[in-house]
């Protein structure tokens, strides 16, 4: 898992969806300087909020601890197996 990446992939989900950090934050009960925190790569979600933020963000959790969309591709394959 790296952090980067992860962070990326919720900023980039989040902008999808048209939440600000503040709006994301609200929903999860936590601080916008969270959100901020998750998306530079400075941390990462509490395991109690990745089930929420997954739903937020309308994503697996399988996709948001990879830091990709899973469905239909080859990138994910090839890390899955160590390409």
């Amino acid at each position: 898992m790296d952090l980067k990446n992860t962070g990326n992939f919720i900023k980039q989900k989040r902008k999808q969806i048209g939440l600000t950090q503040f709006e994301l934050a609200e929903k999860l009960n936590i601080s916008e300087k969270t959100v901020s925190k998750w998306e530079c790569g400075n941390g990462f979600p509490d395991t109690s909020l990745i089930i929420p933020l997954c739903e937020q963000l309308n994503v697996s959790a399988n996709e948001l601890l990879s830091g990709i969309d899973i469905k239909g591709t080859e990138e994910y394959i090839a890390k899955a197996e160590g390409h």
